[in-house]
């Protein structure tokens, strides 16, 4: 769960405003807006990247500047736009780095850790991926690896910065089902920000707008595209 209360985010001043705003566990919600809207900044916020300029942000019912930074990634886990160009580094090697939370100052994993790793390997499906190192897997490979890392980091949140962008449409297709499949049985509370709209129009029902003529958050549950992009495009 996430709430924001009364928040103002930007930089130097606000470009993205809350009242009050609530975003369930177990649900998926398509964050959308002009480029330049405020979109990556919002989600950067969340992730403490940018700090909030005033109101209050709650992940799990815990104010988010209460929360250290050792503990923030047992609440959030943040897929960026472009996987990390890292050689040498096998597909499990990698989602083992999302226990990286879990481990000792060494960051050995556990028999736990590797369990969890095996667990979310198998759930998702990518058991054809083990062994392989990550330089040489497809632009959608590599996305079902780091959705994987952030199932295998056990937060409560998981945030996607355009998961899709990059992904021919079968496999822009089978993230979107596999977050919608990640949030309901493992009751996650996954945001992710993305232009491809008829796509999420015809999967997801839940869209989290940022409103182009009055810079506020706000959720539009099942809207058709013209309620959608009147309010997030003002066309």
């Amino acid at each position: 769960m996430i709430r924001l209360d009364q928040c103002h985010i930007g930089y130097s001043s606000p470009i993205v405003t809350s009242q009050r705003l609530e975003l369930s566990a177990g649900e998926v919600y398509v964050l959308t807006g002009r480029n330049g809207a405020g979109k990556s900044t919002l989600l950067k916020t969340i992730t403490r990247e940018v700090a909030l300029l005033s109101g209050e942000i709650l992940v799990d019912h815990k104010p988010l500047n209460q929360i250290s930074r050792a503990e923030l990634p047992r609440y959030i886990s943040f897929v960026t736009a472009h996987f990390p160009p890292i050689d040498f580094l096998r597909t499990e090697e990698y989602i083992g780095l999302g226990r990286s939370p879990y481990t000792n100052f060494i960051g050995k994993l556990s028999e736990e850790d590797h369990r969890i790793v095996e667990q979310v390997i198998e759930q998702l499906g990518i058991q054809h991926l083990v062994g392989r190192f990550t330089s040489a897997l497809s632009d959608g490979e590599k996305q079902l690896v780091a959705i994987a890392k952030a199932i295998a980091q056990e937060s409560t949140c998981i945030l996607l910065d355009e998961p899709t962008a990059f992904l021919d449409y079968s496999n822009k297709i089978h993230v979107i089902q596999l977050l919608l499949d990640v949030a309901k049985s493992l009751n996650k509370c996954i945001v992710f920000s993305s232009h491809d709209l008829e796509l999420c129009l015809d999967n997801v029902s839940q869209f989290l707008v940022i409103n182009d003529q009055t810079a506020e958050l706000e959720i539009l549950t099942s809207p058709d595209r013209k309620t959608l992009i009147a309010h997030a495009f003002s066309l």
